[in-house]
């Protein structure tokens, strides 16, 4: 089951959906990963239901920080900014369907963490933290 999950992950890194810009967006955040350098920007663009009409990443990092922000940004488009705010990183982890290190860990969160940062409105600099 592992392959097929690797397979999909592959797939998302070499053909991501939701890779670009939205300019204007609603809602825009960029962080890093400061054990690695992986770098992810999201912006959100919502429509006149208040729902996720648009969704796009930009950036660069391994495969699996790639391939997460494109699973991830699949998995928003048409929900409401609180269903998006309600999302667990358990949600991203159960799509990815693989066991990841600590270090790899942080790659496949990084676009959790740009998400939460931009849909909870923090500034460059600050960073959004999921309580445990």
């Amino acid at each position: 089951m592992d392959d097929l999950y690797r397979e999909i992950i592959i797939d998302h890194y070499k053909n991501p959906q939701y890779r670009g810009q939205l300019n204007p967006a609603d809602f825009t955040f960029e962080d890093e990963n400061p054990l690695c350098g992986d770098q992810l920007r999201i912006d959100l663009r919502l429509g006149d239901d208040g729902k996720v009409k648009e969704a796009a990443f930009s950036g660069h990092g391994c495969a699996i920080s790639q391939a997460s922000a494109d699973l991830l940004l699949e998995m928003v488009i048409g929900k409401t900014l609180d269903e998006v705010k309600n999302l667990k990183k358990e949600d991203l982890l159960d799509v990815l369907g693989i066991e990841l290190g600590p270090v790899r860990l942080k790659c496949a969160l990084l676009s959790f963490k740009v998400l939460k940062g931009s849909v909870y409105g923090l500034k460059s600099g600050e960073s959004y933290t999921e309580e445990e």
